[in-house]
């Protein structure tokens, strides 16, 4: 076992723990970035002036009548802009545009005493647009060629001698819906100069150091003249990975311009209206299977919602490619992807980042073309599981395909798979108008960035002279724990107990260059970090401790505070070697650092190895389906997840909990919708509040709910033999989906494809209630509406 991976004895980490700012959370008194204004001195506030088209082109601005009102200080314009008028890492989102791009998009702010003068005052400003021709859909997007960014294809083997292998032969279509991160805090941020004009910014953001650069280049200064510090994120979920940084350099200018502190602080509908999603996107495919139901070739075309920049999307497109096989072996593929540009918001990171939109079309696929294959779906999804010395359509070999059939047994035992699908047989034959299902699926989910250049992280940890320990790392907190698994690796590390270990909130000027909290990666890259700096210290420590024992440094162990050497009846307090340590002038500071080894990618090729490794996981659930209104619930859902040797049990299992269920509002409740008319409120988001957007609550929740961590699955090379946890349970969600299908597919004849939309609300299930009612899909292989299908290719 390698040295990272390798637990000592007595470990801290392993053991299950609350969040470290649980008690804060729950009590109100948990400090968040917006709180900070009532402890701020003659603070201002700035509003957005919003322009409520989709595409035009400014011709005009007018900020005299707003300058009048009483309370407001000034109105920044793109005149106001001393450095570089862009928001965006694409160079291509102008933080004061010329062109409005999307309905409520911000072309200048206002400063006020008050958040009511500030708003009184956006109203006043005026704006005279030319409108241009707006694209909204993606269907309009793809009739109209209007693409932007990169487009990629990966491919592997030979797509049309795999056809011609095939005996059976699949096409279709689908398209999906995006989703709102919906976080409980809107994007937040205040800024101040201090005497020698330096510029500090405290932000609700999971990439400070990109904020940093942001606005840096903005005002047209240097990084180490602003620094950003991120208390904790009320959520994020992706949506704060770029899209905070537009939001501080507006409170960065304007405290710049004025030399007061400037709050920028998005209410919901503001919030909703300008920030960026989840992408949807559209599918077209091909699939072969041979006679055995084993699939041949993938034909497949996925193109994305991008919104009016590019954002993340390129990256997010490739990891829906790098994400389409899943759990399934692709011996020859052929998938392009493309970005549709539309006048919309810009869309963004979120959990998961273009790996759920790639495996929903895959397991869409698996669930429609499973009955005209006359197979049982899980029947079908196991028979193309990876096997040994298999690899991925872009290269890269799956060194754990064992895994991935073991979560899918261990779900089934634990949930009693096969005795309830019996139930649910003898249920939905005495019930015709209500039915059950029950689908299990599985997921393979690669962990690393895309770009091999994120996969690096810093720290910096302290020690006191009174034993006490503090710890500054690079990423953010947003509710998920990565904190609390912070700490217990460096009381790990050090071999000290928890108590004695502090955690400083994330900064720029500590922790410099910092990576994104994104990518399910932040334990193992700042614990790669966190661990490295103790580890020099532990050193530094052994070595004191030896010549205190008379005994080789290499003897020396630090076990829960007391300092011992083998072979050595004597003992040392950890408070009193670092004592000692101090008076012997050994520095008791240190830097860490870590980078993922073992990656690379060729992105023009589309091929290599981008992640470290895979994370795996099972989930079976159970729903019960009305047939008069397409209604449901889901009855029971067990997991079981791969996240190797847990750092902390209780954190990850909510983790598993809380993905699962926003994987299960994507796919069944979220249901965005835009003004695609022509009228006046064309480009408008109509799903603009919690009334009109449904979020998955308690009455949402299984009713039954089972969660596993799968044992005895240490991960080799990762820290103290830990996996990622923050995206992957998302995609168990699909199990769900495949249940609602399979549902409402038992309300007509067997071996029909029922077509589910996606979200898989109420009404979609209804519709593929009555389609399967009709027998209006392919049945027996025959063409008919839906899948097309034939055989003997």
């Amino acid at each position: 076992m390698s040295q990272l991976s390798q637990r000592p004895e007595k470990p801290v980490v392993g053991v299950s723990m609350p969040h470290e700012s649980a008690t804060q959370h729950v009590t109100g008194t948990a400090l968040y970035t917006d709180d900070l204004v009532h402890r701020t001195k003659d603070l201002l506030h700035a509003y957005p002036v919003q322009v409520m088209k989709a595409h035009g082109r400014i011709t005009a601005l007018r900020t005299e009548r707003a300058l009048a009102m009483p309370g407001v200080v000034r109105v920044l314009t793109v005149a106001d802009v001393p450095g570089v008028n862009d928001a965006g890492m694409k160079h291509d989102e102008p933080l004061f545009p010329d062109t409005v791009m999307f309905h409520g998009h911000a072309v200048a702010w206002v400063l006020g005493e008050t958040l009511e003068a500030a708003r009184i005052g956006a109203a006043a400003v005026e704006v005279e647009l030319e409108e241009l021709p707006s694209v909204i859909t993606l269907q309009e997007a793809i009739a109209a060629d209007s693409f932007h960014g990169a487009r990629p294809v990966m491919e592997t083997g030979d797509v049309e001698a795999g056809f011609a292998d095939s005996a059976h032969v699949f096409t279709g279509e689908l398209q999906f819906s995006d989703q709102e991160h919906f976080y409980l805090e809107t994007h937040a941020a205040l800024a101040l100069i201090d005497e020698a004009g330096q510029v500090f910014i405290q932000s609700s953001t999971q990439h400070p150091s990109e904020t940093q650069e942001i606005v840096a280049h903005v005002l047209g200064l240097h990084s180490h003249e602003v620094t950003v510090q991120c208390l904790r994120m009320g959520g994020g979920f992706g949506g704060k990975e770029m899209q905070p940084h537009g939001f501080a350099a507006v409170a960065a200018l304007g405290a710049k311009l004025t030399g007061r502190p400037v709050r920028v602080r998005l209410n919901r509908t503001q919030d909703l209206t300008m920030s960026g999603k989840r992408h949807g996107f559209h599918a077209q495919w091909k699939i072969g299977f041979d006679a055995d139901g084993r699939v041949r070739a993938l034909d497949a075309t996925l193109t994305a919602d991008g919104g009016w920049s590019l954002d993340l999307s390129e990256p997010v497109t490739a990891r829906a490619l790098c994400h389409i096989d899943n759990t399934y072996w692709l011996p020859n593929a052929r998938i392009a992807g493309r970005i549709a540009q539309t006048n919309k918001v810009s869309n963004t990171a979120f959990r998961g980042f273009g790996g759920p939109q790639g495996m929903l079309v895959i397991e869409d696929i698996m669930g429609r073309c499973a009955p005209l294959l006359g197979l049982d779906p899980m029947e079908l999804r196991k028979r193309n599981f990876y096997g040994k010395g298999q690899s991925t359509p872009y290269g890269q070999p799956v060194l754990q395909p064992e895994r991935i059939a073991a979560v899918w047994d261990q779900v089934q035992v634990n949930g009693g798979v096969a005795d309830r699908k019996r139930e649910i047989a003898a249920f939905n034959a005495a019930h015709p108008h209500t039915k059950r299902a029950l689908a299990v699926t599985g997921l393979k989910f690669g962990i690393s960035f895309n770009l091999t250049a994120f996969n690096q992280a810093g720290a910096l940890v302290l020690i006191y002279k009174d034993g006490s320990v503090l710890i500054n790392h690079g990423g953010t907190e947003m509710g998920q724990g990565l904190h609390t698994k912070m700490l217990q690796v460096a009381a790990t590390s050090l071999g000290i107990p928890l108590h004695k270990v502090r955690l400083a909130p994330t900064r720029t000027d500590k922790v410099p260059n910092t990576s994104a909290t994104a990518a399910s990666a932040g334990a193992d890259l700042n614990g790669g970090a966190i661990k490295n700096a103790c580890e020099q210290l532990r050193e530094r420590l052994h070595q004191v401790a030896a010549t205190q024992f008379g005994a080789s440094a290499s003897d020396v162990r630090i076990v829960e505070g007391v300092v011992r050497a083998l072979g050595s009846d004597k003992e040392l307090a950890w408070d009193d070697l670092v004592h000692t340590a101090y008076f012997q002038r050994v520095q008791l500071s240190a830097s860490g650092y870590y980078r993922t080894e073992g990656l690379h990618w060729d992105v023009k090729a589309f091929h290599g190895s981008p992640f470290k490794y895979f994370a795996h996981g099972a989930a079976a659930a159970e729903v019960e389906v009305d047939g008069f209104t397409g209604a449901y619930r889901i009855r029971r859902v067990d997991i079981v997840q791969d996240v190797g040797d847990s750092l902390s049990p209780m954190i990850d299992i909510g983790q598993v909990e809380g993905g699962f269920v926003q994987g299960a509002g994507w796919l069944t409740l979220e249901d965005m919708r835009w003004d695609a008319t022509d009228g006046p409120n064309r480009g408008r988001l109509l799903t603009q509040a919690a009334s009109t957007y449904k979020l998955p609550s308690f009455s949402e929740m299984p009713e039954e709910f089972y969660v596993s961590l799968m044992e005895n699955a240490t991960e080799e090379g990762a820290v103290y033999g830990s996996k990622a946890v923050g995206e992957p349970p998302l995609m168990l969600a699909f199990s769900v989906r495949e249940a609602l299908r399979q549902a409402a597919a038992a309300f007509g004849p067997s071996g029909a494809d029922v077509r589910l939309a996606s979200p898989a609300t109420p009404e979609a299930v209804y519709w593929a209630i009555e389609e399967a009612r009709r027998g209006a899909v392919a049945v027996n292989g025959q063409v008919r509406t839906g899948v097309t299908a034939s055989s003997g290719v």
